[in-house]
């Protein structure tokens, strides 16, 4: 008894499989990327950051604000 070609990786409507299976992979990668920049606003961490970096506010203010926002 040989190996049935409908069996396999390569028989019947196999490849169909395939193709379905990278492109919920591929949808899953454009949807994930597109999830943490949906808003197009940021983050209340970065807002705090640049705050920080700009000088509007000190260490101690900046180290405090982080913790409640965490």
């Amino acid at each position: 008894m040989g190996w049935d070609h409908t069996m396999g990786f390569g028989g019947g409507f196999m490849w169909i499989v395939w193709i379905l299976l990278i492109a919920v992979i591929a949808w899953l990668i454009v949807a994930l990327s597109r999830q943490g920049r949906s808003s197009g606003e940021p983050s209340p961490r970065e807002i705090l950051d640049r705050r920080y970096a700009r000088g509007e506010i000190d260490k101690e203010t900046y180290e405090r604000m982080k913790d409640e926002l965490d």
